[in-house]
């Protein structure tokens, strides 16, 4: 049996959620320990409307950061992210699935087990076909 301190992972967070976008204010503000540069291994990264993707590709990067909760807003910030990326274990109609990866920070480039909000299945399929792709991995570099 996993232990609830066991799964109590940092993020990765790659659109959004990074310091200076649209949400990184209204869902980390208060909640979090730390906030660094980071970026995630055999990904890349496609445009969705207004918010990014990461769909899981050999060779790729994408840039982001790793962000540690403060312990006692683990759980609250964990079903808030969930909420905004309308992730729901096991439901087939999620957009994202969250999903435990290797992170590597950039300040010392130690690896870290991180969750990371990937693309589903059905979405990663549709992006990889006709998807508009992310070159530089960095959803805020533009």
């Amino acid at each position: 049996m996993v232990s609830v301190r066991a799964t109590r992972l940092p993020f990765f967070v790659y659109g959004t959620l990074r310091t200076g976008e649209v949400n990184h204010d209204l869902f980390l503000r208060g909640r979090t320990r730390a906030e660094e540069p980071a970026r995630l291994i055999d990904a890349v990264l496609y445009d969705g409307p207004g918010y990014p993707y990461v769909v899981e590709a050999r060779g790729g990067v994408v840039r982001g950061e790793i962000v540690t909760a403060l312990p006692e807003a683990y759980g609250e910030l964990l079903a808030a992210l969930d909420r905004l990326e309308e992730y729901v274990p096991g439901d087939p109609r999620n957009l994202y699935e969250r999903v435990e990866r290797e992170v590597i920070r950039d300040a010392d480039g130690t690896a870290v087990r991180a969750w990371v909000y990937v693309a589903a299945p059905s979405v990663a399929a549709r992006l990889r076909d006709r998807g508009e792709l992310i070159e530089s991995g960095d959803w805020s570099a533009g």
